[in-house]
């Protein structure tokens, strides 16, 4: 796909979202999922490279980063509405004059809720089932939970900003690339460099704030103070560094595409192959 034809296409999907919403509980339960899906590839990561981490291993960074990626995946491919990719899709959708500020942040809000809703979910499985409360994935657990706490506001919001630019990139990638092989790899490439580099991705930190309050090493109040400033960075990072300098690339080149009155599927059956839930 060119990219005008992905910022029609983007905010074709935006108007169907903001159709789909009237149904809240569909919604939630879409969102939900990404936030399951999010807690996946917390866990997974905490249990591979946790025994790195405890042999004091130079690999823990790059481990952690190669493995992340499954998260994304999991929400690009199996469908699912993540908050952070919804910052760069309800933004094309309202810059085009598809949808209204009001869709977008009744959108940004609900998918919020919604992947919370499954990250302390999923956190409350993985407390039952004990997975992470001992050993070397609940010491590394313990280890980012304390180097999350000692970021300022401004690193916090800096290196938000910078995740969701990168997250955004990989759905953008996503969307105009050809093939299952070529879609993974691209949503590989972006998860890996963010996670590599220490970015701050709010959805995960729910995951891994729930599973610590789960475990008893963190506190609602840290999980609180952690996305007062990482939302907002996830916002910028998407709406303004990828929707916003694409859109204004770009702008009178798209054309809008047709909407269904009414979608007739779920949000995870609505959207054309070639696009994500998310």
């Amino acid at each position: 796909m060119t990219i005008p034809a992905t910022i029609a296409a983007s905010a074709d999907l935006a108007v169907k979202k903001a159709r789909l919403v009237r149904s809240p509980a569909r919604y939630l339960v879409s969102a939900m999922l990404a936030g399951i899906y999010i807690g996946v590839g917390e866990v997974l990561l905490l249990t591979v490279a946790g025994p790195l981490e405890a042999g004091h291993s130079g690999a823990v960074k790059l481990v952690e980063g190669m493995v992340f990626p499954v998260a994304l995946t999991m929400v690009m491919f199996a469908g699912a509405d993540l908050f952070t990719s919804q910052c760069m899709t309800m933004t094309f959708g309202t810059l085009s004059r598809r949808t209204t500020w009001m869709d977008t942040a009744r959108i940004w809000v609900m998918c919020l809720l919604g992947n919370l809703a499954g990250a302390v979910f999923f956190a409350l499985i993985i407390g039952a089932a004990g997975t992470v409360k001992s050993g070397p994935s609940s010491a590394l657990l313990g280890s980012l939970l304390a180097a999350k706490e000692a970021e300022t506001g401004g690193q916090l919001f800096a290196r938000a900003v910078l995740c969701n630019m990168l997250v955004c990139l990989a759905v953008w990638m996503f969307t105009r690339t050809s093939g299952d092989g070529a879609k993974a790899f691209m949503v590989w490439i972006p998860v890996f460099a963010f996670v590599s580099s220490g970015f701050e991705h709010s959805i995960a930190n729910m995951a891994l704030f729930s599973l610590g309050i789960v475990s008893g090493q963190a506190g609602v109040g840290d999980l609180a103070h952690n996305l007062a400033f990482t939302v907002p960075g996830n916002i910028v990072g998407g709406a303004v560094l990828v929707a916003g300098a694409y859109w204004f690339s770009n702008r009178g080149a798209s054309k809008a595409v047709d909407v269904p009155d009414e979608p007739s599927l779920p949000a995870a059956d609505t959207a054309p192959r070639t696009l994500t839930t998310v």
